[in-house]
């Protein structure tokens, strides 16, 4: 077959896969009709809306109800209780083991692979950035660190995963605001559409700024002033 043939063919192959990816992403509403739906309590069947909090009777609301609205949560005691089982796992030694076995167990080479993809699959499920590194980076750094990497590196190779998928999740703080602009242009316009017309650039970013990481660390540049690309584990 020529190679022409062969590439348009290509082509259409992963246009229609954008084209799928358009029309499935479409189908589903737009992210702000969530604050114009409401829920219905299974035990009471009482219609639950969402509540403007930037209004007046909402301002009292976080004023008089500041309080009682951690008291009452449910699993607010569970969580208690796991966050102090935790810290006592870490101030033993137990979380430290337990990442020693990780890092001697798990082939080396996966590692920073396996941090990139966690960044890709975690910002499908949560939108801000800062709070997923602040999950990972008690596991991740400290993985890297026992492997002789700096935490800079780790941080530098989460954001890579993270920020390459930003545009095509829709748990993105901005992405409703990204319809609305491209919505003046395209009345039909949806999820789907904003998703397939940046998912060629976030497949294209994944793989420039992937070969620039790989470039970066046997080259054995530093990340910036004092930042390091390895780490000295004493004793």
């Amino acid at each position: 077959m020529p190679i022409n043939k062969m590439i348009a063919n290509r082509g259409k192959l992963f246009q229609g896969l954008l084209n799928a990816v358009e029309k499935i992403g479409n189908a589903l509403p737009h992210p702000a009709t969530l604050f114009d739906w409401y829920a219905v309590h299974p035990a009471t069947s009482e219609e639950i809306y969402p509540v403007n909090l930037l209004s007046v009777e909402g301002i009292h609301r976080i004023l008089t109800e500041m309080v009682t609205n951690f008291t009452s949560f449910a699993p607010l005691g569970i969580v208690m209780v796991a966050m102090l089982g935790i810290g006592i796992a870490e101030s033993s030694g137990l979380i430290g083991a337990f990442i020693r076995l990780i890092v001697l167990s798990f082939p080396k080479k996966l590692l920073t692979f396996v941090l990139v993809l966690t960044g890709i699959l975690s910002n499908m499920a949560m939108g801000s950035e800062s709070a997923k590194w602040a999950i990972m980076a008690p596991v991740f750094i400290p993985m890297f660190m026992l492997l002789g990497y700096s935490p800079e590196l780790s941080q530098a190779v989460y954001r890579i995963g993270d920020s390459i998928t930003n545009v095509i999740s829709p748990m993105m703080s901005f992405f409703a605001l990204i319809i609305a602009f491209v919505q003046k242009y395209d009345k039909k316009a949806g999820i789907g559409t904003i998703i397939a017309i940046m998912l060629p650039y976030t497949i294209a970013f994944f793989i420039v700024w992937t070969l620039l990481l790989i470039g970066w660390l046997l080259l054995g540049l530093d990340l910036g002033p004092g930042a390091g690309i390895y780490y000295d584990l004493q004793g």
